[in-house]
């Protein structure tokens, strides 16, 4: 794992426990069994829904893409704001966020 994905756990520490699973050239994020974030090249996304969507659009926060078949596939992840990084309790609130996105859409929230 990258530096980057280590300091994550630093990053989310106030939100709880976070593990890391490797997949697609990337890593997963999950919490309680739930995948709420992914990193792409060293990139933290979090999981976003129509309830949440709003806060990244606020901050011109793109979506995760990537190419296939000759087009551009975008998932429901957001680019995770700056901020974060530097203030734990801004890292939590927006992993909660993200969280909650992740529960939802796998129908059990």
């Amino acid at each position: 794992m990258s530096a980057f994905v280590d300091y994550l756990h630093e990053v989310f520490a106030e939100f709880g426990a976070i593990r890391m699973r490797r997949m697609f050239g990337g890593y997963g994020v999950y919490h309680a069994d739930r995948m709420f974030a992914l990193i792409a090249d060293d990139t933290l996304y979090l999981k976003v829904d129509a309830q949440t969507q709003a806060d990244f659009d606020a901050l011109d926060l793109p979506a995760f893409e990537f190419a296939q078949r000759g087009r551009v596939v975008q998932m429901s992840y957001r680019l995770a704001p700056d901020e974060i990084f530097d203030d734990p309790q801004l890292a939590a609130e927006w992993a909660r966020r993200a969280y909650g996105a992740a529960v939802r859409a796998s129908g059990t929230g």
